[in-house]
């Protein structure tokens, strides 16, 4: 279960920088556009990244965990995030909305099924879209897993994860009112939607730092700049906070654990940072108690990030994995 004990054989070190084949922009809403971008082997197999937040769109170095030479890799911007449009947009935006924008986007791309792939709000996205349509996806690859439990954004959001970052905390606590600290999501939400723009701005700087300053085993001044970006931060904060306010718009708190069984048969890795703050282990592991079919990594030495070099590590032999059983079934 601890990472480097078995799998020896797997490449382990991430791809080389791409530049995609093809890019475009979908539409799929009156409302909404995506940004998508295929790379690698147009022949390849194919595989959707799906990026976490909500709100934080994709970035190049995304494309890395991948072999070029295998797959077809396709990338894309959920509502409101990255290069989509409208910017920051919550209207039209919820999970099933989402999951209904990946088929729109298969299908837009002649994909009949995917090898999917998500970490942090991204692993919740690539459960639910897999449970709805188990039978478009070949693999699942799960990184830093987040079932938006009501325990899960307590512990984050509500004062849980203070006690280690009690220094990265305080700011994101002290923008708000002590009359209105009983709950920090609905006093942040007051912020994020109100019609002042430099109110919007700061809201979304304070929440953006926090996650950021908790992302890393390491901290990662580089990550953490990203919450001086007002651009990023306004969709990251807005998005974030209305997906977290609506309970990811599940019908229950434990929606996604219960409905397993729809994707028991898919071959799965689960890859977990053991001193992950920002999705703590509790949720992988309630995961892998009710799919112990599902590969279950414990990256020891590693945080939340994606880009930690023991994550890193294991995502990238995640998928050599499923290549080679690809491979070997042809």
């Amino acid at each position: 279960m601890e990472s480097g004990k078995e799998d020896s054989g797997l490449k382990r070190e991430l791809y080389s920088v791409i530049e995609p084949y093809s890019s475009g922009f979908l539409k799929v809403s009156d409302l909404h556009t995506i940004y998508w971008e295929q790379s690698g082997n147009p022949d390849g197999h194919p595989v959707v990244f799906l990026h976490g937040g909500p709100g934080g769109g994709t970035s190049p170095t995304n494309r890395r965990f991948f072999d070029p030479e295998f797959y077809r890799i396709i990338l894309f911007d959920q509502r409101g995030a990255g290069k989509s449009t409208p910017h920051a947009c919550l209207k039209e935006n919820t999970t099933w909305d989402l999951i209904d924008d990946i088929e729109k986007l298969r299908e837009h791309l002649k994909i009949p099924e995917w090898q999917v792939f998500g970490g942090s709000w991204g692993s919740t996205l690539a459960l639910a879209y897999s449970q709805s349509h188990p039978d478009k996806v070949t693999g699942l690859v799960l990184r830093g897993i987040f079932l938006l439990r009501k325990k899960e954004i307590d512990w984050f959001y509500e004062g849980g994860a203070a006690a280690i970052y009690p220094d990265a905390w305080e700011p994101f606590r002290d923008l708000i009112p002590e009359n209105e600290r009983e709950c920090f999501i609905n006093a942040y939400n007051k912020r994020l939607n109100c019609d002042d723009l430099e109110t919007q701005y700061a809201a979304a700087r304070a929440w953006t730092k926090w996650e950021m300053m908790t992302a890393h085993l390491i901290p990662n001044d580089d990550n953490i700049k990203k919450g001086d970006d007002d651009y990023f931060s306004l969709a990251f904060a807005r998005i974030e906070n209305h997906y977290f306010s609506n309970k990811g718009f599940f019908p229950s708190d434990s929606y996604l654990l219960d409905n397993i069984d729809k994707i028991r048969h898919i071959d799965a890795t689960i890859v977990q940072g053991r001193y992950d703050v920002v999705c703590p282990m509790m949720s992988a592991w309630d995961v892998h108690k009710v799919w112990p079919e599902a590969d279950f990594k414990i990256v020891k030495d590693a945080g939340h990030s994606a880009n930690e070099p023991g994550i890193a590590a294991e995502l990238v032999a995640a998928n050599e994995r499923l290549k080679n059983k690809i491979k070997g079934g042809r």
